[in-house]
């Protein structure tokens, strides 16, 4: 696409002329008709005249009087031709021929066309900005503005046009403009204010230099903020229990008695074992335990994931090394987590990963709290409270030997178990106001959830719980198209269907034909009715019958997953194959 910086249009249009005589022959020729008669080198003059004059039209010409013109292409040449009688002298009458080359007037105007695609384009981009734009020049006097100002002032935006902006802030159509501090500092400026409509609007005017490096416009940017406002007072409708950096959202009751008892352990120095899915947020109550004890003030919170370090590694990282305890080891030695460690909280993430022959050593430090260093001899006192972490079944561990029964018992002192989101679905909410909230700020932006979609994003089963909806939601955010996320925007990331299909429930899928084993009577089959309609219609038909009429009593996917024995994700996709619900994009 051609740009304005590199449009070059021709500089002149060539005109070649040429006087011919009565029979043809060449009798003048200017400089421009010369360059390009010689341009077709190996043929005569005269067989290069012919080719832009026939000897029939020269003819005509003559015989008529009367000029003609025509258009002929000539090998990189597009000329428009132009011819004259004309009489010599008495006797003899000449031809007077005109020529240019209409090819560069062809580029002119596909290069303007271009340019005017372009400016069309951008002045749809700008007229349609859902925030506001507003062009002044140097002296504070309005040159452009688009649509959207009409929605945050409520005046059209002919209005501002030509409009000098101490006039405007005289008759308190604006307040104090940004762009006479953006002309003073000479830098971008940011201000806050509220307008006559009640609206909080954030203001950023940005200077634009010319060569000589004077300000020659101002672009305020414009965004209504009111519904981020709006969203941090709806979030405080919510518990916000904070842990540290991250402040846990939650409305269930669920939740409600984890962060309770959790809260209550903290004043002990008792072992907890966090238990439950993967990006439940076992880490956010961990350090929530961390933060609420008396360790907090002396001690670091210091995290180990037991799954993500090599095996060979783990107990070095775990316990330190001596000098020379092997090739490579650092001289004086390493300290390991449980001495940095000391007089705080080591969190043990993904326990069920720790190797037996550390289950031991670990053992150890709670019973005795001392350990040794790898290559050491010397045991080491260590005053240190154990958070455990694991999503796997630890007593089922326990029974098939993969996990020391003496520290299972140990560990689950107090164990916390944190419930997925399909169980506490009252969360999600007040979770997607929470991201939708960081992600305006962290993109500064204004977007919001349709109900309907907030609704949709409630029935969809989370298996990577709390991690999975925060960044599906960033996803969404940074590909949907406008400021309010509607269902056809989760249809244009995953696709309706594979939002609910791509992700199978924490526990295992179920193979769909035993979903309906044992629902038929083998008394009401009619064979006849089988083998005229065939197998496969009948069962469809069959289960087309099912889920219509386990729709009309329980109403929401979820609930006919669970009464039927289905996935979420199968009876939602069912659902729509049968026609008993309608996808989003289809309805009204």
């Amino acid at each position: 696409m051609t740009d304005a910086k590199n449009f070059a249009g021709p500089r002149h249009i060539e005109l070649g002329v040429a006087i011919l005589k009565d029979e043809g022959m060449l009798e003048f020729a200017n400089p421009v008709m010369r360059k390009w008669l010689g341009k077709w080198k190996g043929q005569r003059i005269q067989e290069k005249l012919n080719r832009l004059i026939s000897e029939e039209q020269r003819l005509m010409i003559l015989s008529s009087g009367k000029p003609m013109e025509w258009s002929i292409v000539v090998d990189e040449l597009h000329l428009q031709m132009h011819a004259y009688p004309y009489i010599h002298d008495m006797s003899q009458a000449s031809i007077f021929m005109v020529a240019y080359n209409i090819k560069p007037v062809h580029l002119l105007e596909a290069q303007f066309q271009e340019m005017k695609a372009i400016a069309d384009e951008l002045e749809a981009v700008f007229q349609n900005s859902y925030d506001a734009i507003y062009i002044s020049d140097a002296n504070g006097i309005t040159l452009k503005t688009n649509d959207a100002i009409e929605r945050l002032t409520g005046i059209p935006k002919e209005y501002y046009i030509g409009k000098d902006l101490r006039y405007l802030e005289k008759r308190g159509i604006v307040q104090k403009s940004v762009t006479f501090e953006v002309l003073k500092e000479k830098k971008p400026v940011t201000v806050i204010q509220e307008n006559s409509l009640g609206k909080v609007i954030l203001l950023t005017g940005s200077p634009i230099f010319n060569e000589q490096g004077e300000i020659t416009r101002i672009v305020t940017n414009l965004r209504d903020i009111s519904e981020l406002n709006r969203l941090r007072e709806k979030l405080l409708q919510y518990h916000k229990y904070h842990s540290g950096d991250e402040p846990i959202i939650y409305a269930s009751k669920y939740m409600e008695k984890v962060i309770e008892l959790a809260s209550r352990v903290a004043k002990t120095d008792t072992t907890v074992l966090l238990l439950g899915e993967s990006g439940v947020g076992k880490e956010v109550i961990a350090r929530l335990i961390h933060r609420n004890s008396g360790r907090y003030e002396n001690g670091a919170f210091i995290k180990v994931n037991c799954g993500a370090i090599p095996q060979e590694l783990l107990e070095s990282e775990l316990f330190g090394y001596e000098s020379g305890a092997f090739t490579g080891a650092k001289k004086g030695g390493k300290p390991g987590m449980f001495e940095l460690a000391h007089e705080g909280t080591l969190f043990l993430d993904e326990i069920g990963e720790l190797p037996l022959h550390l289950q031991v050593k670990l053992l150890r430090v709670l019973q005795e709290q001392e350990f040794t260093r790898v290559g050491g001899v010397k045991p080491m006192k260590v005053n240190v409270r154990i958070i455990a972490a694991t999503n796997r079944n630890l007593k089922k561990m326990v029974a098939d030997g993969n996990f020391r029964e003496d520290l299972y018992y140990r560990i689950y002192v107090v164990p916390i178990e944190i419930p997925p989101l399909r169980k506490r679905k009252e969360d999600i909410r007040p979770l997607l106001s929470f991201y939708l909230d960081i992600f305006n700020r962290k993109y500064q932006a204004s977007k919001t959830l349709k109900e309907q979609t907030i609704e949709l994003l409630q029935s969809y089963e989370w298996p990577g719980n709390v991690r999975e909806l925060a960044n599906f939601i960033e996803r969404l955010f940074v590909i949907s198209p406008t400021d309010e996320m509607d269902p056809e925007h989760l249809q244009d990331l995953l696709g309706l269907t594979s939002l609910f299909e791509e992700h199978t429930p924490y526990q295992e899928k179920r193979n769909e034909e035993a979903d309906t084993a044992g629902l038929i009577n083998e008394s009401d089959i009619d064979l006849d009715k089988v083998k005229t309609l065939g197998f496969q219609a009948i069962i469809e038909q069959m289960e087309m019958e099912i889920l219509t009429a386990a729709y009309k009593q329980y109403g929401s996917s979820y609930e006919v997953g669970k009464a039927l024995q289905l996935s979420q994700s199968t009876a939602i996709r069912k659902a729509y194959k049968y026609g008993i619900r309608t996808k989003p994009q289809e309805e009204g």
